[in-house]
């Protein structure tokens, strides 16, 4: 099996287990009779355990973990910090201008996204470079030309190497095997998305490679725009 096929293989398991989970609990909601908005599961662990709460006196005690501060530079040369994204929902994915693999396909599937939510103010899209020595932003202006990324909310993101991996692994658990325990000089490649709400609290993780996943993501982000914030 190639290198593409044994990253994609295990997450097919995560995925059939994160749907079932999700099923179950759409059932029970079905079953009961209520008729309250569905809520997207929070996770606070890098095993993304699901966490389904309603109230926000619940939601405030057991959801600890947020994505913290951060300051990049996107593909115009513009700062991009967690002020930036402060009251939106966003997405990250890790990418690099060179990856011939999972790269590309993920950056055409979010085309889906950058479609969908063109320009919205209340949406950011984030995917930032795990080779940020190469991937200066001239590069990364080049790269979003080249793959027709026009909206004004999706940032191509360049800065210190070492800052990107510790946000990906410790905030985004963007990797497979509890990933945060990695140095920080292994290489990063990961075909996962992660939808963070308006409070920088994470809500889904999804295969950038699949595009019914991305299209599940386009639903849920949906879904988290109709939620109350709490």
């Amino acid at each position: 099996m190639d290198y593409l096929g044994q990253k994609i293989a295990p997450t097919f398991l995560t995925v059939f287990l994160k749907i079932s989970i999700l099923i179950m609990a759409a059932s029970l909601i079905t079953c009961s009779g209520s008729t309250e908005v569905k809520q997207l599961p929070y996770y606070n662990t890098s095993d993304f355990s699901p966490l389904f709460l309603s109230s926000s006196k619940e939601i405030k005690q057991k959801v600890q973990h947020t994505i913290p501060a951060f300051s990049f530079t996107d593909q115009n040369g513009k700062q991009i910090t967690d002020h930036q994204i402060d009251g939106k929902i966003h997405i990250a994915n890790f990418i690099f201008t060179s990856c011939v693999s999972i790269c590309p396909v993920m950056t055409k599937h979010l085309q889906l996204i950058q479609k969908e939510f063109y320009n919205n103010p209340e949406v950011a899209l984030l995917s930032f470079s795990v080779t940020p020595w190469i991937d200066n932003v001239s590069r990364l202006h080049q790269f979003a030309v080249q793959n027709k990324i026009t909206a004004s909310n999706w940032h191509l993101l360049t800065g210190n190497m070492s800052q990107i991996y510790t946000l990906a692994r410790k905030s985004y658990f963007a990797e497979e095997d509890l990933g945060f325990t990695k140095d920080s000089t292994q290489f990063l490649h990961t075909e996962h998305i992660i939808l963070v709400d308006k409070q920088r609290r994470i809500r889904g993780i999804y295969n950038g490679t699949l595009e019914l996943e991305v299209q599940q993501l386009s639903a849920d982000i949906r879904q988290l725009l109709k939620e109350n914030n709490y």
